[in-house]
């Protein structure tokens, strides 16, 4: 089930592209989601409607293909602030997990001011600079290290998304060391580093991320 705001964003998103009937804005939508990723029209067109009602989106009618009338759909003024708004302000739930992430980064151009953008890629790669996700625990209750995991599928699972870590942090490094952001993810790095080795939170150390390599 999509969060409102998730929706919407892509919603408008894929509009500010340029004008979708409705079939192919739910086709983009399923598709940027993934393989199994389902929207049904019970999600997408209530969806329509309320942003319609809210003056964010018109509907109007065109001649397509052998005279069969379609809705078109376009973004106003209105949405395109909404969509701003969306993209600069993500909640906390969106920028952690990758999945969710992906879906702001989809549509983060859209955003103008690099300022803004810059900020939004900066919250993520503080939040992936804390330290590795734990996902499994000792008898004890601490993490277990990753060469210390008997079982080869939840091994090579910590691997692949340890491996995605290391991709994500590096590429989100070379994006703000671009310009002036460069002092400013320096800073962020440092101080992640400082709080990686003094092993603070639930979370496994950048000693364990190494190791998965």
């Amino acid at each position: 089930m999509y969060a409102v705001s998730v929706l919407d964003r892509k919603i408008l998103g894929f509009l500010d592209d340029g004008p979708l009937h409705g079939y192919e804005l739910r086709r983009r939508i399923t598709e940027l989601d993934g393989p199994g990723a389902r929207l049904s029209e019970g999600a997408l067109y209530p969806a329509l409607a309320r942003l319609e009602r809210a003056g964010l989106i018109t509907r109007t009618a065109r001649t397509g293909a052998g005279g069969r009338a379609r809705r078109i759909l376009t973004i106003t003024d209105a949405g395109r602030e909404r969509l701003h708004e969306l993209l600069r302000s993500p909640a906390r739930e969106e920028m952690e997990a990758m999945p969710a992430f992906l879906g702001v980064l989809a549509f983060l151009s859209h955003l103008p001011d690099a300022a803004e953008r810059r900020a939004v890629l900066r919250r993520r790669l503080k939040i992936l600079q804390d330290g590795p996700p734990s996902f499994f625990y000792d008898g004890d209750g601490r993490p277990r290290r990753t060469a210390a995991e008997p079982d080869p599928y939840r091994r090579g699972m910590t691997l692949i998304a340890a491996a995605a870590r290391r991709e994500e942090i590096a590429w989100l490094r070379r994006i703000l060391s671009d310009g002036a952001d460069a002092a400013e993810a320096n800073a962020d790095t440092a101080v992640s580093a400082g709080a990686a080795e003094a092993g603070a939170g639930p979370r496994s150390t950048d000693t364990d991320d190494q190791e998965r390599t």
